[in-house]
């Protein structure tokens, strides 16, 4: 078999967007085409049982593992983005609308609830909490999607990390054409 050399110039890169945007999807994919190590930074935040863990021991995680000559991180955790906006060589933004974050979102919570797919240790997705009460996704999603939009943007206009090479999508046709760019489309 041939493998295939995906050529991208970045080697440490964060991948952030909305709830339901594809981050981790994304940033798995570019971590396992170039070769390198994906930091889920849900999983270092999420213990069993949906406990959270304290901000100054994940940031302590997040530094060790920044350290490193190569990585991919997805997640917008913002007590933590120093650490990796300095070290990182390229951000991609997945500013995609809110719709599709809300479709994808639906298919990901009903297929985690019925297969009781775990996530980050021992905790798994139920129903009741996942679309009625405050700790659900779609209510964050709902939340936090303009207010990140916002930021991001802010962020991407301020100059503020002039080292990073910025990429925004605010498709999933965009996507698509980065990765057929790059080498990375799927199934190749």
């Amino acid at each position: 078999m041939v493998t295939l050399i995906v050529y991208f110039p970045y080697r440490r890169i964060a991948v952030v967007g909305s709830t339901g945007s594809g981050k981790t999807t994304l940033a798995a994919e570019l971590a396992a085409r170039l070769d390198i190590p994906h930091i889920e930074l849900d999983a270092l935040y999420w213990q069993p049982d949906w406990v959270e863990v304290e901000w100054e021991e994940m940031r302590m995680q997040v530094d060790k593992l920044t350290r490193a000559p190569a990585w991919v991180t997805d997640g917008n955790y913002n007590f933590c983005r120093d650490l990796i906006w300095e070290r990182a060589e390229a951000v991609i933004w997945l500013d995609l609308p809110l719709a599709v974050c809300l479709w994808r979102l639906w298919r990901r919570t009903w297929r985690r609830i019925f297969s009781r797919e775990p996530l980050w240790g021992t905790n798994v997705e139920r129903f009741w909490p996942q679309f009625f009460s405050r700790d659900s996704i779609f209510y964050w999603a709902l939340r936090t999607y303009s207010q990140r939009r916002k930021h991001y943007t802010a962020l991407f206009a301020s100059g503020m990390y002039p080292h990073l090479a910025l990429y925004r999508f605010k498709s999933q046709q965009e996507v698509e054409e980065w990765r057929r760019a790059w080498g990375g489309e799927r199934g190749a």
